[in-house]
């Protein structure tokens, strides 16, 4: 009999009703705002009063750089809840939420994987309680206002060559990249190129997930940079007069979603920036909330550690005052192969050559993190073809960068495949061993922070950036920006800005192509090499398959 897929093994889940959930973090039915039986949101009320509490222990699951092979992050997330649970430890999982356009293109869904998964999945990975569609209209109203004030009049006197404000949706469609606006005569106002990104690159998106309180959201929103004059000055959303009606359509939308692992464990779901655009990582305000309400939190960063987790170290610890207690770095022996030489249509033989060299990029973002001051411990994603050869030389490996690896069965087991590691996990982030720091001070200049990531994290040789960007730079910091952390737009699948050089790269050219201030999120991100803001679908994209059954149920999706 063929294995259970994962909408299947989800569908089957035996789902407790959320109010109960919400009870066994303590969180009263009064401040559960139910979305149907199995998903609630937690009023902005009852997370005011938690501000007094202890915060528990918070461990970070990040990755090597993905490869086709997969990684399984988000699953080792969920399987280590719980695991965490399992062992009688209180523990709560924090991630993020899924966007519709990899869903619909060839990514997949975010709630995890085999036994190893948040519920109700497909609710999650589709609709879920809105609040992708909320940042959406939010940042669309913006682009709306704008092009209307310009419309009546112009008082800002606004460039409209220089609206740097684009719209958005959440969907993959590259006919939308690059577009001219206002056609059609007078009454449509004034033709100006503009373009769409996907939702999730939005700066509403990165602000909602870095704001602690709405009061918090508003100043943000209205610090948001949307075009320039025609003496170059600055235009902020708050001079159009949108933050106030931003804030009223994100309300809802700031509250962090409560729902349940497969094993009825409690799991907050929010936000969802883009990694490799912005800074990747869940909600300030659920994990700051999990933190008050379990010993242990588990969250994740997305895409490798070069990406989500010095983000999440650079920008979300240094911007909400948090430091991880341990890292977990999750690797497979498949992604290991690749990044040996091995193509992926030969994963399935045993090479353990190939495993040993493909380790380089492993060993990577082992010393990366622990300049960071955190234990790492490395989770072994297990997949049924790998060799206790294979194995073997990863443990041996890891064990030689003076760190741990231990096989993670859980996507197969559930918690039955994690307690060796939950229980590791748990005496390291109890040891008291981590001493948190940053890659860089607030002082530092900009583009000292950007070579600072460059040349610690990609260990990349120059930093290559034309006068232009320097002089940018140079104006923000004379505007009062200077003190900002940097986000790097880079490619995922790489150290380097070419994702065809897997391993462990050095002395490469970072070229900076693009600088772009986010005032509102409170970051500049320096876009390097080719990345879209707003994906296209593959030649077979998942949509192609995804459907409802004659019983009215999803299938396709994962």
């Amino acid at each position: 009999m063929a294995p259970k897929t994962d909408i299947e093994i989800a569908r089957a889940a035996r789902k407790k009703p959320i109010l109960e959930i919400g009870e066994r973090l303590g969180i009263g039915a009064d401040h559960l705002l139910p979305y149907g039986h199995d998903k609630a949101k937690v009023s902005q009320d009852f997370i005011d009063g938690l501000k007094d509490r202890q915060s528990g222990k918070l461990i970070l699951v990040t990755a090597i750089n993905p490869t086709p092979a997969g990684e399984g992050k988000t699953t080792t997330t969920v399987g280590l809840g719980d695991g965490l649970n399992a062992i009688g430890k209180k523990a709560c999982i924090c991630i993020r939420e899924a966007s519709l356009g990899p869903n619909f293109g060839m990514k997949g869904g975010a709630a995890g994987g085999g036994y190893a998964q948040v519920v109700p999945m497909e609710d999650m990975n589709l609709h879920f309680t809105g609040d992708f569609h909320a940042i959406t209209s939010a940042h669309n109203l913006l682009a709306a206002m704008i092009d209307n004030h310009v419309y009546w009049g112009n008082e800002e006197d606004i460039d409209i060559r220089r609206v740097t404000w684009r719209r958005v949706m959440d969907m993959n469609d590259r006919a939308l990249r690059q577009i001219t606006t206002s056609l059609g005569g007078v009454a449509n106002g004034f033709p100006r190129e503009t373009g769409f990104d996907i939702t999730v690159a939005s700066e509403v998106m990165a602000i909602l997930c870095l704001a602690k309180d709405l009061k918090d959201l508003q100043e943000r929103l209205g610090a948001m940079i949307v075009a320039y004059r025609r003496d170059k000055s600055p235009v902020y959303a708050r001079d159009i007069k949108a933050d106030g009606a931003m804030t009223v359509l994100l309300k809802d939308a700031m509250q962090p979603n409560l729902v349940q692992t497969l094993e009825n464990n409690p799991a907050f779901v929010h936000g969802g920036p883009f990694a490799n655009i912005a800074h990747g990582c869940n909600s300030v305000i659920a994990t700051k909330t999990a933190l008050k309400l379990a010993d242990y939190v588990v969250t994740e960063a997305g895409f490798g550690a070069d990406l989500g987790a010095e983000k999440f170290m650079n920008i979300k610890c240094r911007k909400a005052g948090l430091a991880p207690d341990c890292v977990v770095v999750v690797a497979t022996v498949r992604a290991m192969k690749m990044n040996g030489g091995v193509a992926k249509g030969d994963l399935g033989a045993e090479n353990v050559e190939a495993v040993k060299a493909g380790c380089a990029n492993l060993g990577r973002h082992i010393e990366n993190v622990k300049g960071f001051g955190v234990p790492v411990v490395v989770g072994i994603n297990h997949f049924a073809g790998d060799t206790e050869a294979e194995i073997a030389a990863v443990k041996a490996y890891v064990e030689g960068q003076g760190s741990e690896a231990i096989l993670c069965k859980h996507w197969a087991d559930g918690s039955k495949g994690m307690t060796e590691m939950a229980t590791r996990v748990a005496e390291v982030a109890d040891s008291g061993k981590a001493d948190f720091r940053t890659l860089y001070p607030d002082d530092m200049s900009l583009f000292e922070k950007i070579e600072a990531v460059a040349h610690k994290i990609y260990r990349a040789g120059a930093v290559v950036a034309d006068g232009k960007i320097r002089a940018q730079l140079k104006e923000w910091e004379d505007q009062g920006y200077g003190n900002l952390p940097v986000c790097m737009a880079k490619t995922q699948d790489s150290f380097s800005t070419d994702p065809g050089q897997r391993g462990a790269p050095t002395g490469f050219d970072l070229p900076v192509r693009e600088v772009r201030l986010s005032a509102g999120a409170g970051f500049v991100v320096a876009i390097c090499g080719e990345i879209m803001t707003m994906p296209g679908l593959p030649r077979q994209p998942s949509a192609e398959v995804i459907r409802l059954n004659d019983a009215g149920e999803v299938e396709g999706l994962f």
